[in-house]
């Protein structure tokens, strides 16, 4: 997506039923901990220090817990390529959901090429595929999926979310931030669809920015840990194109100011933009989702 398609498109950004997850709303709101953290550092010591800074990963997952972590796994490139969750992210998460008490952790995705080879070139197989308790999948097929409806939703009334996120006591937004050729951006919301079974009408028939927000209305992780170690600057979703070195991770409990955080950090089709910019952040706002507006929030800057 070049520059000028990306200004052009911010402009314009200004069968049976489930009932909703057991975990929804799931925010976890304590007092005294910042609203964002941001750590530097390698991908997985950050992560640490920066789920410690946010109170500690037992703020988020209790004993005897099912966890679903959610990254980006959905192409099968290596992490270089920054169209990925650098496995050493996803891997620092499990090991802090089971020093925390998790029963088990699924690493979910739904993958747009081979799910063995996503798996097997993005790194996260070999990362945590062997961890006792832990399953890494990519999940393709309907039987896999429950259908829910989304009360909220402006253009997305009802839609196939997998049965392990269904099921699962605690879920973690694990996104990489990189550009999208459809979207601009791809952080925590935009992260979401890959939770669904038919990402088509969001494309197709609806505005898809509204229905990222429609989802994200009954999809809301725990915890967000935004993997910005390397951004995919252009060339998104899948690559390739220019990679950058952050070093940083971003976490909040707030997906609206975690996917607003990473936006300002990072250099985006050659320029800086504002969370104002992007559709589906401002309409997270805006609908009351979380908070875009960085200044006024409490943000803790923290290195491993």
């Amino acid at each position: 997506m070049h520059r000028r398609d990306f200004m052009k498109k911010s402009a314009i950004m200004t069968a049976g039923t489930m009932l909703l997850p057991k975990w929804f709303p799931g925010v976890v709101r304590g007092a005294g901990e910042p609203n964002i953290v941001v750590a530097s550092g390698p991908p997985g010591p950050a992560v640490k220090a920066a789920v410690e800074a946010m109170g500690g990963m037992a703020r988020f997952v209790k004993s005897g817990q099912k966890v679903v972590i959610k990254p980006n796994m959905s192409f099968p490139n290596p992490p270089e390529w920054g169209s990925t969750t650098h496995p050493d992210v996803v891997r620092e998460l499990v090991s802090l959901c089971f020093n925390a008490g998790a029963a088990s952790v699924l690493v979910l995705d739904h993958p747009l090429r081979s799910a063995e080879l996503c798996l097997e070139r993005s790194g996260l197989k070999a990362a945590c595929g062997s961890l006792p308790n832990t399953r890494v999948e990519g999940l393709t097929k309907s039987e896999m999926f429950r259908e829910i409806q989304v009360p909220e939703g402006k253009s997305l009334k009802s839609t196939m979310v997998m049965k392990g996120v269904l099921d699962a006591d605690v879920l973690i937004a694990a996104p990489v931030a990189k550009s999208h050729s459809a979207s601009g951006v791809s952080f925590a919301l935009k992260g979401m669809m890959g939770l669904v079974y038919d990402r088509r009408p969001f494309h197709m028939d609806f505005d898809l920015n509204t229905a990222i927000v429609d989802l994200c209305t009954v999809l809301v992780p725990k915890l967000t840990v935004v993997d910005a170690s390397r951004i995919l600057s252009d060339g998104g979703p899948s690559g390739p194109g220019k990679v950058i070195p952050l070093n940083k991770i971003v976490a909040s409990v707030d997906m609206v100011a975690a996917d607003a955080m990473a936006l300002e950090l990072g250099t985006w089709y050659g320029r800086k933009f504002k969370p104002s910019q992007v559709k589906h952040i401002k309409e997270a706002h805006e609908r009351g989702l979380g908070n875009m507006e960085i200044a006024g929030q409490v943000v803790k800057e923290v290195s491993a």
